[in-house]
């Protein structure tokens, strides 16, 4: 059984951090203490809980030079991009500014013989499990709205990224948020699960992949503990024939090759329509060959290692597969002598792919994109709905209309107009098909972490 948890840094492979695993006792104990402090939490004024949250994530961001660098130890994102700030701020400012309007009851009656209306009120301890690739903007969209909301959160973080959820609850104590309010739990599967079906929580966000999706569904099976999930992507981007060249090209090589591709809604697979797509391809290819890839301390780095062998090991595989089948690698090696077969896994775009290809069709979740081209909208369509997933779709057009068109026809949770890799907090992060169920953030996020409860006040009348 083990007992303790690492986090073997992709720059190494050395041991950074280790925690003991909680046992299932004391961790239910916690769990425990949380619930009983929710009930005072709720009690205080709605200003008073946002103006802690807002404080919390203040003082996160005083420790972004410890922050920052443990990120790239941890998963190897570069320092040079300054970790996840602007993010976290971003959604928690946005989740505190409208919290008033999104959690304020709908007033059905008020007369002289009937109040009627609905409230919402919290679900009492949300449990998130965040994941390793973007581990505080996760958490934040929903840890935030749910202490706003007046829930207690506990939270599990992903052993890649063992230390973020002992900062972040650190920082938000440090600012003043009581003790048992906010709480992380070192937990292996197995605690998790157990924890899970013994109906220790009220609600459950989990942001991972569809395996562990379905083993939190299956652990939750039959508490009627309700359940968001965000899991797998495969996300498409369709360049049309009237797109701004440049623009898509820089947009989405950095939707795909942006840390190292491991990110929920990165771009890892193009259409192109075929009167651009030679020139699209020539110039993503010069895009891609002056990435830098190399240690993510380096403040030179662009594309750090992957966060695990074991998933750069996937990508590897999913490239050689297509190529055995016909694709064509259009990024040279020799540009990258740093790829050492381990963590350290080169950018690459494909050619010449079809859907017969597990790199056009699985998640792969690395710096690979394959590139097609098309000869018509519904070309692009049908190919954009052929496959599992759907969280984000990224269309390149100056048509609004036409943009909008196919975007209602597309399968996916998001669709954006030129634009890509892009989380708004005013919209609901959503997802259909294997990429999970529910919503995160914008005021659809609030609902989700409360529940609604009736009041009909019947008023003595003469």
């Amino acid at each position: 059984m083990n007992t303790t948890l690492k986090c073997i840094s992709p720059i190494d492979g050395s041991v950074y951090a280790e925690r003991t695993v909680m046992g299932l006792d004391a961790a239910s104990a916690a769990v425990a203490r949380a619930r009983k402090a929710q009930k005072d939490w709720a009690k205080r004024p709605l200003e008073d809980r946002i103006a802690l949250v807002r404080a919390g994530v203040a003082r996160l961001n005083e420790m972004k030079d410890e922050v920052v660098p443990e990120l790239a130890w941890m998963m190897g994102r570069p320092v040079r991009y300054g970790g996840e700030f602007g993010g976290v701020n971003e959604r928690t400012n946005y989740m505190a500014e409208i919290a008033a309007r999104a959690l304020s009851p709908i007033e059905i009656e008020s007369s002289a013989q009937f109040e009627r209306r609905i409230a919402r009120v919290p679900h009492g301890v949300v449990f998130v499990v965040a994941p390793w690739n973007y581990p505080y903007m996760t958490a934040i969209n929903t840890v935030a709205p749910a202490l706003i909301a007046g829930n207690t959160v506990v939270l599990k973080h992903a052993t890649q990224t063992l230390l973020v959820g002992e900062r972040m609850v650190r920082a938000f104590t440090e600012a003043g948020v009581p003790e048992d309010v906010f709480i992380n739990l070192f937990l292996d599967h197995q605690g998790t699960e157990k924890l899970i079906s013994s109906g220790s929580f009220d609600f459950i966000n989990f942001t991972g992949s569809v395996g562990g999706g379905q083993a939190i569904e299956r652990a939750a099976a039959g508490t009627f503990t309700g359940l968001g999930l965000e899991l797998g992507g495969k996300d498409p981007g369709y360049v049309m024939d009237d797109a701004d060249l440049d623009w898509a090209v820089d947009v989405l090589m950095d939707g795909a090759m942006y840390n190292a591709g491991q990110c929920c809604c990165g771009i890892e697979r193009l259409y192109v329509a075929r009167p651009l797509y030679d020139q699209f391809v020539e110039k993503a290819t010069a895009w891609v060959s002056a990435l830098k890839l190399g240690n993510p301390l380096d403040q030179e780095t662009t594309i750090g290692p992957m966060a695990n062998v074991r998933f750069a090991n996937e990508v590897r595989a999913q490239t050689a597969e297509a190529l055995a089948s016909g694709a064509r690698a259009l990024i040279d090696p020799k540009l990258f002598p740093t790829d050492d077969g381990g963590a350290y896994l080169m950018p690459q775009i494909l050619v010449d792919v079809t859907h017969d290809m597990r790199v056009m069709r699985d998640e792969s979740f690395g710096p690979v994109v394959g590139i097609m081209p098309v000869d018509s909208d519904e070309e692009a369509l049908a190919l954009m709905n052929d496959c599992q997933f759907g969280l984000t779709a990224s269309l390149w057009t100056n048509d609004v209309e036409r943009a909008a068109r196919i975007g209602a026809e597309i399968d996916t949770g998001t669709v954006f107009m030129n634009r890509a890799d892009y989380l708004d907090p005013a919209l609901c992060w959503t997802g259909c098909k294997a990429t999970g169920r529910g919503g995160s953030l914008s005021e659809i996020g609030f609902h989700n972490l409360t529940r609604p409860k009736s009041f009909h006040l019947r008023k003595k009348t003469a």
